[in-house]
């Protein structure tokens, strides 16, 4: 199967797509960058990047950073309380 890079944006675009209609409390640009940063690390470890492994990698990435969330929410970004 031919690696992500040998592909079309689009089909990146499209598979970053498919995951922020997953994860809609991710922002858009936060799901792309997943789905950047998921191809890269693949590339620079000397996997294979095809479309269906980044796809995989990214929404385990996502699902992670989702169930890590405390049940009180996040902090303000640079806010502490106190």
């Amino acid at each position: 199967m031919p690696a992500l890079a040998d592909h079309r944006s689009e089909t990146r675009d499209a598979l970053a797509r498919r995951l922020c209609d997953e994860f809609t409390t991710f922002p858009s640009d936060a799901v792309h960058q997943c789905v950047a940063d998921v191809q890269a690390c693949m590339a620079h470890l000397g996997l294979e990047a095809t479309p269906a492994k980044v796809e995989r990698m990214a929404r385990e990435h996502l699902t992670g950073i989702l169930k890590s969330e405390p049940p009180s929410g996040r902090n303000p970004a640079g806010g502490v309380d106190g």
